[in-house]
C-alpha cells in the first residue's frame, strides 16, 4: 500500500536560507537586528505555516527577544575558541571561519525555538548546520556559557543532554544514549557534563544518569557508561606494538 505524506520538502532550502540569514542577525547591533528581523518574519510565517509550526504573533515576539540576548553569549562562545586553540589568531576568526562556533551559533538560535514548542524548524536548523560542519547538536539540549567544539566534525550531542559552563569537545564525541527505544521518549537518555570538563577525539559518553564531574579530563578514544567523579583523568591504553621487520 502505498502512502503519500503531504509534505514541503522543497521548504527545506527556505529553511536553510533562514537559517543563514539568522546568523547573522544574532551577530549583528540591536539597531541593525530590528531592520534584519522586519526582513526575516515575513519568510518566517511563511515556513511556519508551510510546515504547520503553529507560529503565533506571541511566540515570534518572544523569538525575537531571545534572539536579541545571543550576541553576548556567542562571544563568550567565540573566546573559549580564541582562547583554547593555539591555531586561532583572532576573534574574527573564530567568528568567519570556525566550524564548531558556526554549529553552536546554529544550536541557540534553535534551542529557543525548542523552548517555545515550535514543531520541525528547529530541527531543521539543526539538521542544516549538521550537513554544514558535521556537528550533530540536538536544539533539545541543554548547553551553558563559553562553549568550544574544536574542528567539529562527527559531533554527537543528543536531545537531553546537559552540558555546564567552560566546557571543550574535540571531534568525534558523543553524547548519547545506551539504548535507542521509542518508549524512552521524555526521559533523560544523554549524559551531564559538568564545568571545566575537557573531552578529547572521539570518546564516547553514553546513559541519562552519567555525569561527568567538574575540571576532568575525557581522554580520546575512551568508552564511559559510568559516572566520573570531579578532578579525573580518564584515558584509554593502546595495545597498539610497533616492531622492527
Amino acid at each position: 500500500m502505498d502512502i503519500v505524506l503531504q509534505i514541503p520538502l522543497r521548504f527545506k532550502e527556505q529553511v536553510e536560507d533562514l537559517a543563514r540569514e539568522l546568523f547573522y542577525c544574532v551577530l549583528e547591533s540591536p539597531e541593525r537586528q530590528d531592520v534584519l528581523l522586519q526582513n526575516i518574519k515575513l519568510s518566517f510565517f511563511k515556513i511556519s505555516e508551510a510546515l504547520e509550526c503553529g507560529l503565533c504573533e506571541s511566540k515570534w515576539n518572544q523569538f525575537k527577544i531571545q534572539l536579541k540576548t545571543l550576541k553576548p553569549i556567542l562571544y563568550l562562545d567565540a573566546k573559549a575558541a580564541y582562547d583554547n586553540d593555539p591555531a586561532a589568531k583572532s576573534l574574527k576568526e573564530v567568528y568567519l571561519a570556525y566550524p564548531g562556533f558556526y554549529a553552536i551559533t546554529m544550536y541557540r538560535i534553535s534551542h529557543i525555538l525548542w523552548q517555545l514548542d515550535v514543531p520541525v524548524l528547529p530541527r531543521m536548523i539543526s539538521e542544516y548546520a549538521h550537513g554544514i560542519t558535521g556537528a550533530d547538536i540536538h536544539p533539545g539540549a541543554d548547553i551553558g556559557n563559553s562553549f568550544f567544539i574544536d574542528h567539529a566534525t562527527g559531533v554527537v550531542i543528543g536531545e537531553t543532554s546537559i552540558i555546564h559552563d567552560n566546557v571543550i569537545l574535540y571531534q568525534g564525541v558523543t553524547l548519547g544514549g545506551i539504548t535507542v527505544e521509542k518508549a524512552l521518549k521524555g526521559v533523560k537518555r544523554h549524559p551531564t557534563i559538568l564545568d571545566h570538563v575537557t573531552i578529547y577525539a572521539n570518546a564516547t559518553i553514553l546513559g541519562g544518569d552519567v555525569i561527568i564531574g567538574e575540571h576532568s579530563t575525557i581522554g580520546a578514544n575512551v568508552w564511559i557508561t559510568k559516572s566520573i567523579p570531579k578532578n579525573s583523568i580518564v584515558t584509554y591504553k593502546s595495545d597498539i606494538k610497533i616492531s622492527n621487520r
